[in-house]
This record gives structure tokens, sequence and C-alpha cells, in this order.
């Protein structure tokens, strides 16, 4: 009798282990608040996050949707692009998500805890760090506009001389450098942001993409524009010319290390066209949400263009023309 029931309590505990430690919808008849769309309905949209660890604040975004009475949640964390959360809940009035560890490069998952005061969201998270961060979330904005803007003066960004009008995100090396006209982005080093901030804007720039090499133009430093020549095996939305882990280029131009290539940008509120090499390969669709890197989550206000160095390889920038709107 004690073998057998012995056997049965290590059966049980071996199903329990098994099990994932994390659904990705309730039901209700598990008790959750998925099905009540009443009390659902406060978080549900985009939220900008700001995370504030002890030493730095680290920009962020949530979208919470309702579908068929389930929450459904992604989230941009301190890099990378929108991913799907394996939990997302709200319960008495708290919500919680759950981002992986795997995505986090944490011992532990991160386990978000916060309730909506006014119109901020508000709580906790145990950082990777192993001490416990605030964050906080506001409404991301529509950004809409109306009507067609009305262009300033085009501007030239960088004089093809020196690095008069920029700064780089940390001290190198290794260090972005100038050679025969053009920027060059160091490999593994600090990004380049402009002096300089924008709202709405045209952007003409031109670039030159080295074998296996990774770069992007972040616009109003927070829209990843990629340019790339090592990620053909990734998401369409990977690849040069989509914004990362949003939009894909269609068509998707043939990838060319060590050519030099056109970007024609043209923002207007979370609407994009980004024409390459004289094609168009998107065509005024809109950003749902930060890239991670962004210089910050606050997607109302202007901001620089910056360009990326963190990632491998060298990449060439030149005649790097803006028309901002009037």
């Amino acid at each position: 009798m004690k073998l057998q029931r012995s056997v049965l309590i290590a059966a049980i505990a071996a199903v329990v282990a098994s099990a994932p430690m994390y659904s990705h919808a309730a039901t209700p008849t598990e008790g959750s608040s998925y099905s009540d769309a009443a009390s659902a309905e406060p978080f549900l949209g985009r939220w900008d996050l700001t995370l504030k660890a002890a030493d730095q604040e680290y920009p962020s975004w949530l979208e919470i949707q309702q579908q068929d009475g389930q929450l459904k949640a992604r989230m941009v964390g301190r890099w990378g692009n929108a991913r799907p959360l394996p939990k997302v809940e709200i319960s008495n009035g708290t919500l919680t998500f759950v981002s992986p560890k795997e995505e986090e490069d944490s011992k532990s998952d991160m386990v978000f805890e916060g309730k909506l005061v006014g119109k901020t969201l508000s709580g906790t998270v145990n950082g990777p760090d192993g001490k416990t961060w605030q964050w906080v979330g506001e409404r991301a904005p529509a950004l809409e506009r109306s009507g067609t803007p009305k262009w300033g003066k085009p501007m030239q960004l960088f004089n093809g001389k020196d690095l008069t009008g920029w700064k780089m995100s940390k001290p190198g090396p290794p260090e972005w450098t100038v050679q025969d006209g053009s920027l060059i982005s160091p490999g593994h080093g600090p990004e380049l942001i402009s002096d300089s901030k924008f709202q709405d804007f045209k952007l003409h720039i031109e670039f030159n993409c080295g074998k296996d090499a990774n770069s992007g133009v972040y616009l109003r430093g927070r829209y990843e524009m990629q340019i790339e020549t090592e990620s053909e095996a990734e998401p369409p939305s990977h690849h040069t010319g989509g914004v990362y882990g949003y939009l894909a280029p269609s068509p998707e131009l043939p990838r060319s290390a060590d050519v030099w290539q056109t970007f024609d940008i043209t923002l207007i509120g979370r609407r994009v066209t980004i024409v390459q090499n004289g094609k168009t390969i998107i065509d005024n669709q809109e950003i749902p949400g930060i890239t991670g890197g962004a210089i910050n989550s606050h997607e109302a206000l202007p901001a620089p263009i910056y360009l990326q160095g963190s990632e491998k390889g060298h990449v060439a920038f030149r005649s790097i023309v803006i028309t901002p709107a009037k």
C-alpha cells in the first residue's frame, strides 16, 4: 500500500513538474479575469513603459488585446522587437504580465505587477540584477495628423568632415570615425546620436553595408529602420528596409554588400513611407511602437536621429539630409 501510494504521489509530482509554468491564455473556468471585459477594458491598448533600475532607465512598450474573452499581450523589452508574452492577467484591479528569462538575460522570469491610477500604470518587477525595479506606463499616443504637412528647409546633418552635430552614446573605443567623407560605424560600439531633435520629417540617407554587417537608422530615436547583410534567416521585418519587428519591406530588394544605396524616408505621426534606391518598399504604414534600444519611450516628443553602432561589422553613411515639417 505504501509503495503504491508512493508511486502515485511520484506520478502526480511528475505530471505537475512537466506542465508549463504559464499558459498563453486562461479560460473562465480557471478563475482568471480574462473573460471579464469590463475589468480588462481600462488596460487594453498600447502603453509606453519606462523601467527604472537603480543605475538607469530603460524604455519599453506593451500592447494588451482581448480576443474571445482572453487577454493577449506583446512587449518590447530593453532590446529587440515586439514579442508575445506567455502570461498576462488582470485580477482585482492588478495587472500581471511575465517576460521570460530567456528574453531578458536574467536568472528568473521578470514578473511585472501594476495598477492603473488615473491614466498611469505603475508597479514593480524583479530586475535581472536581483533588485526590485519600479516601472510606469503612459498610454501610447495615436500621433494622428490632419492634412498634408508643409515642409521646411532641408538640413545637412553630416558635414562630411567630422562628428560636428553628433555625439556618441558612450565613450569608446571603438568609436565612430569619418573616412573619405563617410561616417563609419565601429562595430560593437556606441550609437551615434544627432544633436538636433525632430518630429515629422523627410530623411535622405546613403549607406554602404559591409559583408556580414548590421546597423540601423532610428527614426525619432525610437523606430529602427534596419540595415544589414547578415539577417537573411531572420523574419522579413529584420531585413534591410524593414521597421524592425513590425513592418517588412515589400518588395524586398536584393541584399548587396559593399554597394552604396539610398533611403528616402517620410515619417508623419506613426505613418512611414520608405523608398530604397528609388523603389517604394513600405507605403504609408503605421508603426505600432518603439524598437528595443530606443532613446526613450515618450513617443509624443521630438527626438534625434540615431545611427546604430552596437551591432557587428561596419556600415558607412553619407549625404544625410533631413527636411523637417514646419
